[in-house]
């Protein structure tokens, strides 16, 4: 009981710990510098690509015939790079569309909402370029999805207050401008979200090319479950080499972080704007950070502080917008690594039931510590597409499942 408990607590405890702090931090990041969308990505890509890096090499240690020092090696992949071509180029393009979309006034609530939309987008490439079927509770799902997104995008539209004393010209540029922008915030995640869908199918494409074994270990678990104590079969993945998702993970960033050279002015200017921005003393207690960065009041972000704090022989001082930077990067890290975990053990289904459950404890996290992003729009047609998104995922989910039971009816 106790091991299945920890085989749990781990990844559960990655996702709604890291992805949760990771929509907090994020959204504080972007909230103070909302065009750090090139650095965000890049600090991310930097992060995953040097955590990565130790599981690919591998250390030749010398003997009689070969030398005196050990030798590092890189392993060979098990796909060939050649493959990675096009999902590092769509990849590096969705996670840049989806960082920048915060410099066009898309709420964090929004945000998390409308990439959920990716179902919509993999369902109907799916259809028309795979050529695939699905069941009718799959497709009222992704009708239900729709129309959450739909209202969720119309809600943030909707501006609440109005200002008590404008002139004529104010209140009519202003708002259309804002429109503007808004609108140009959504077209850039919708392209992410046609990019994601390529991405995915591509991905399916691969793997279905050049793994011989599932990605996930969780077939091998529930097949060989009966078998124990048997030999395994000679196609099967040895239990030496790491996960395909880590080696996967790895060149997906990796082999991306040449093309920021093109990006590298941009890369300079917004790190000089995180790192010019007002400073905080950071000491060893994780207590002191979180009541300085976690819940820090917006006046001590816009402004600098009047007075310069006493500096302790343990303290150091940190742009508070590098601060949240690297708090982002972190926690981004932890909550990819969560989620390959968990999709390592458990079926498709029980991986969706979380991801929405996590969605929506971010959602209330964001409204909750963020106010003025529910001030924005219309909450009650925010939360109704919330809820409309959820049961849209939750529902095509286990219609899937319920059609692929059926299938192994009828063939058995």
């Amino acid at each position: 009981m106790s091991a299945v408990v920890l085989d749990w607590f781990a990844p559960l405890s990655l996702i709604f710990g890291g992805c949760c702090s990771n929509a907090l931090t994020l959204e504080q990041l972007t909230s103070q510098y909302p065009d750090s969308g090139h650095l965000i990505t890049f600090a991310q890509f930097l992060l995953v690509s040097l955590r990565g890096l130790p599981n690919l090499l591998e250390i030749t240690y010398p003997n009689k015939n070969h030398g005196l020092l050990p030798m590092i090696h890189v392993k060979r992949p098990r796909i060939p790079l050649r493959a990675y071509i096009i999902q590092v180029i769509l990849f590096l393009f969705v996670s840049i569309l989806n960082n920048m979309a915060f410099a066009y006034k898309i709420p964090m609530p929004v945000h998390i909402i409308f990439r959920s939309g990716g179902l919509v987008i993999s369902m109907c490439l799916g259809w028309l370029v795979m050529g695939r079927r699905y069941t009718l509770t799959q497709v009222i799902s992704v009708l239900l999805v729709t129309a959450g997104v739909i209202l969720t995008t119309y809600s943030a539209s909707q501006t609440k207050t109005k200002p008590k004393y404008a002139s004529t010209t104010s209140t009519t540029s202003a708002p259309h401008r804002d429109t503007l922008t808004y609108l140009t915030g959504i077209g850039i995640l919708s392209l992410a979200l046609l990019c994601s869908g390529f991405l995915g199918l591509a991905q399916d494409k691969m793997y279905s090319t050049y793994t011989r074994y599932p990605v996930t270990v969780s077939a091998q678990r529930d097949s060989s479950g009966k078998n124990e104590g048997k030999s395994q079969n000679p196609g099967s993945k040895p239990q030496s080499e790491k996960p395909q998702w880590q080696e996967s993970m790895f060149y997906l960033h990796f082999l991306a972080m040449p093309m920021f050279w093109f990006v590298r002015q941009d890369l300079g200017v917004q790190l000089a704007s995180v790192t010019s921005g007002p400073r905080v003393q950071v000491n060893l207690n994780p207590a002191f950070v979180y009541s300085n960065f976690i819940v820090l009041p917006n006046s001590t972000m816009s402004s600098p502080p009047a007075q310069p704090q006493p500096t302790s022989p343990a303290s150091l001082s940190v742009p508070v917008g590098l601060l949240a930077l690297i708090l982002t990067t972190v926690t981004s890290l932890i909550c990819i690594s969560g989620v390959h975990r968990l999709t390592a053990r458990v079926a498709s289904l029980t991986v969706t039931l979380v991801l929405t459950v996590r969605k929506a404890v971010s959602l209330i996290i964001s409204v909750l510590f963020f106010p003025k992003a529910g001030e924005q729009g219309d909450t009650k047609m925010m939360w109704v597409g919330a809820a409309l998104v959820g049961l849209g995922t939750v529902g095509y989910a286990m219609g899937g499942a319920g059609g692929r039971q059926k299938q192994k009816q009828k063939k058995d």
